[in-house]
């Protein structure tokens, strides 16, 4: 809409906004973002938001590489614009997850407010067998995190989905 016929329809509809009223608005605009005013209408001080950070657990084999899964999550996390708390790598093999010092430091990590999630290539990495992936789920989701896995769909080479 051009700005003449904006002016037009307010004064066919009797409509305009009154500096007050524009005020209350910015006001209001301000107070969402996080921005107290003092009583000039100045910033009194800026409220910072913080990044959403996460927490990288990969766990793999004794013999294998992790680099690859770690540049996918933390190239992941980057895209977001999620802050990495920590890349925790643990070469545990088939562990179940109870048994892993490195998936209990990263589960902390968001207990402990850290992180707001465990971030990891594949659900595997967690366990294989659905019902411990989920019981890590849950006891994430307890203390307010989230596990998440970038593309469930894709598995390490040579693992069945």
């Amino acid at each position: 809409m051009v700005t003449g016929e904006r002016t037009q329809r307010q004064r066919q509809t009797g409509l305009r906004r009154t500096a007050d009223n524009l005020r209350r608005h910015q006001a209001l605009a301000d107070a969402a973002a996080g921005i107290s005013l003092d009583e000039t209408g100045v910033p009194a001080e800026t409220v910072e938001v913080a990044r959403f950070r996460c927490v990288i657990y990969l766990c793999g084999a004794p013999d294998v590489d992790l680099g690859a899964p770690r540049e996918e999550c933390t190239g992941y996390a980057g895209a977001f614009g999620w802050d990495i708390a920590d890349v925790i790598e643990e070469h545990a093999g088939l562990l179940p997850p109870d048994d892993r010092d490195g998936l209990r430091r990263a589960v902390e990590h968001v207990q402990l407010g850290g992180a707001g999630a465990v971030l990891t290539a594949w659900r595997s990495m967690i366990s294989p067998v659905p019902q411990e992936y989920d019981a890590i789920a849950r006891e994430i989701e307890k203390v307010g995190g989230f596990l998440h896995v970038p593309n469930s769909v894709h598995q390490h080479e040579g693992q069945k989905p």
